[in-house]
């Protein structure tokens, strides 16, 4: 990608300088990441390493909405135990750069869903401790006393769970629009879930800081142990109910269901070593005073949720705006998250 005509290094720099991190030039400038989504660029400034995050080439309607949302919440963060990528200044202006941007410190990790370094993969112990430090960081983050950050306002927390099954089967229903999508009759289960969540849904919750995507794919870790370096890719985050990430863990956690093959993104190798699903929802539980006993829920929603996003993804792909194979995959994902969705409602 060229991505010189997306980001324009000398703005940047005159951009840099009058928020006060001196003068230099920019060099050494590469994409992080394969550019399809955001677009990640590290570089050196004034002797420094930075990281950039801008949206897509192709901005989507709320793409820049997204980007100031981001910054305020790792702003809101910085002062936490959450571990994650620390801000260095964000730029809510959008004529700087042609949309909003925000700096960041790099992040001394590695993805797990690109492969494990030799240190973890050569040690079991050390893949049960990922595992549990993931559910730590969100531990932590459902911890932090929103309002007390300045996040009130951020999100809209009053009926927050009544809303969320009308709120997705809409989406589904708005991919009518793509000529060719299969339609919702291609998703097993997909109105028998929706009942099953009207039906069972927990009366209360206090409300909290979600990151929206939580799962092995939106978090790096530490080259030197187990632990979390940081949680990454803040699209989604909000203010609701913090068991929604723990659910979302769930619903992605490999080793679960023989449909685990077909959900793409959250695998990782080897996988010995790493805790079972129960063993998260008890570490959860040991380190928090929320009510976990209807995590089921929680984990079906995550489904049901994640399953009509990247179903999205598919409904564009019939309609020749993303590529068949894309959109293949991540229907098999949308079917294979429905199916383990299912055997929680039965």
């Amino acid at each position: 990608m060229d991505w010189q005509a997306y980001i324009d290094t000398e703005k940047l720099g005159t951009w840099m300088a009058g928020q006060g991190l001196g003068d230099g030039e920019v060099t050494g400038a590469h994409l992080l990441g394969g550019g399809t989504q955001n677009l990640l660029l590290r570089f050196d400034y004034n002797g420094r390493s930075l990281v950039l995050r801008r949206p897509p080439p192709h901005l989507r309607a709320n793409s820049n909405e997204t980007m100031r949302r981001e910054m305020r919440m790792l702003e809101a963060l910085a002062e936490s135990d959450v571990p994650h990528p620390r801000l260095v200044a964000g730029c809510p202006d959008e004529t700087v750069l042609g949309a909003a941007f925000y700096l960041m410190e790099p992040v001394e990790g590695f993805a797990p869903v690109n492969g494990l370094p030799a240190f973890h993969a050569s040690d079991v112990a050390v893949r049960h401790r990922m595992g549990l430090s993931l559910v730590e960081g969100i531990t932590a983050l459902g911890a932090v006393d929103y309002e007390a950050v300045g996040l009130a306002g951020f999100g809209k927390p009053e009926n927050y769970l009544e809303r969320q099954v009308n709120r997705w089967r809409q989406q589904l229903k708005g991919y009518g629009d793509f000529p060719g999508w299969s339609g919702p009759q291609a998703i097993p289960g997909v109105e028998t879930v929706a009942g099953w969540l009207e039906r069972h849904r927990p009366s209360s919750f206090e409300p909290g800081i979600i990151h929206g995507d939580y799962h092995l794919g939106n978090v790096m870790y530490r080259h030197d142990s187990g632990e979390l370096a940081a949680i990454v890719d803040w699209e989604l985050t909000t203010i609701g109910d913090p068991l929604l990430d723990l659910g979302w863990l769930l619903a992605t956690w490999p080793g679960e269901t023989p449909a685990d093959d077909t959900i793409e993104g959250f695998r990782v190798q080897p996988w010995e070593g790493f805790p079972a699903a129960g063993e998260l929802v008890e570490h959860y539980r040991s380190r928090t005073h929320r009510d976990t006993s209807s995590i089921e829920w929680y984990a079906v929603l995550a489904c049901y949720k994640l399953g009509i996003i990247l179903e999205g993804t598919h409904a564009r792909a019939c309609a020749g705006k993303a590529p068949k194979a894309t959109g293949d995959q991540l229907h098999a994902s949308t079917v294979a998250l429905f199916e383990r969705a299912l055997g929680w409602v039965r």
